[in-house]
């Protein structure tokens, strides 16, 4: 239907989208999240806004920061950072540093992205700390986390090892993994790779212990949690012809439970979704009424096509809604935005798509003038005025 927010009368949306209901997911996890990046549909939204702990699957944001310094030219792949006392006390994964050891800003990238290195983290920390301690550097991940749009994000180290209040949300997870994608594009590849030996030391820790990795589905990264507060949970993304799905978990009770998971959310995502234009650009979804125009009324359309997932069973209809303050007051341009379209997917949550003017509408003249206010006037006392010429 379309919803006015102001004069214009409510009416039926003559435009019925065909669709399906897709099959819900029924995920295990605590908290979870999945977005299908290429058109921002939100599959699944389980608490994805609950601020969790995150365990390793952190480390996405000190990656993304460092990532932010070689591109800006405050670090080097190949500079060589100190390791310090702080740095080596780290247990859990790691990639075996100690203080006699000077490690290449590249070789940190992989410890932390292959082996999940609480000590590689620390050593990129304290070079990027503004005051040189780790502490220091999550005090400014947190306040970078804000500005790129985290909301759900508190960070008390750069490694996710258990600490009070160091906290993350699902959607900020994925809103990372999708930044790290889009924004280094020259650092994504190795979130693929399966193996790292640093230095010959401990060969039987060299894999890369996201699960999907090698099982042909698209996988391509990004990062794997756990510890016994949080659970096992994994940040993964996975690419299918022109399609990429991100999707972020956490919460469940074993290495394989989490294997199982992200297999399962990743063949759901590709398998009961497809891609289709369902409206283009310019096609007139509504119409306004103008006040004081040369032009009674303004066709409202799409500011660009709308790209999106339907479910691959088609029978049923998307509910659609159209709001938009009016009348319009003129002159208007092509282009303008004057209101909204609210899509509703059954079975997915809803989402908007702007709505602009299809052509110009001038303002009227005299008599266009005199006829608006006569008509708004007897309007007023239950009488109606025919149209004049403008």
């Amino acid at each position: 239907m379309i919803r006015s927010t102001f004069l214009a009368p409510v009416l039926t949306l003559a435009l019925l989208l065909a669709a399906g209901m897709a099959q819900a997911f029924d995920t295990k996890a605590r908290s979870a999240f999945v977005v299908d990046v290429t058109t921002g549909t939100v599959l699944l939204n389980k608490d994805a806004d609950t601020a969790l702990p995150p365990a390793s699957m952190s480390k996405l944001m000190t990656l993304y920061m460092a990532f932010e310094a070689i591109r800006d030219g405050r670090l080097s792949l190949n500079e060589k950072l100190p390791v310090s006392q702080h740095a080596m006390s780290y247990g859990g994964s790691t990639m075996f540093l100690d203080t006699t050891d000077r490690v290449t800003v590249e070789d940190l990238l992989r410890g932390i992205i292959v082996l999940s290195g609480n000590d590689a983290c620390a050593v990129i920390a304290e070079a990027l700390s503004p005051d040189g301690t780790e502490a220091g550097f999550a005090r400014y991940m947190t306040r970078r986390g804000q500005q790129l749009g985290m909301t759900s994000s508190t960070f008390t180290n750069s490694n996710g090892w258990p600490q009070a209040g160091h906290r993350m949300s699902m959607r900020d997870l994925a809103l990372i993994a999708r930044l790290i994608i889009e924004d280094f594009p020259e650092f994504y590849p190795m979130f693929a790779e399966t193996k790292f030996l640093f230095d010959g030391r401990a060969p039987q820790n060299v894999e890369n212990r996201n699960p999907l990795l090698g099982l042909g589905i698209g996988a391509d990264g990004l990062k794997t949690g756990h510890t016994q507060e949080a659970g096992y949970g994994l940040v993964g993304s996975a690419k299918q012809g022109d399609r990429r799905v991100v999707f972020a978990f956490t919460g469940l009770e074993s290495a394989r439970a989490r294997a199982e998971e992200s297999e399962q959310i990743v063949n759901w995502a590709f398998r009961q979704f497809t891609q289709t234009t369902l409206l283009k650009q310019g096609a007139v979804v509504a119409e306004a009424d103008v006040w004081m125009g040369e032009a009674p009324i303004v066709g409202l359309t799409p500011a660009s096509d709308l790209e999106m997932l339907v479910p691959v069973l088609a029978g049923g209809k998307i509910d659609a809604e159209v709001v938009y303050r009016g009348p319009v007051a003129a002159p208007i341009k092509t282009g303008d935005p004057l209101g909204e379209m609210i899509v509703k997917p059954e079975g997915l949550p809803e989402f908007s798509v702007p709505l602009v003017a299809d052509r110009d509408v001038a303002a009227g003249g005299f008599m266009s003038r005199v006829t608006t206010a006569a008509k708004l006037l007897l309007e007023k006392i239950g009488t109606t005025v025919p149209e004049a010429a403008s």
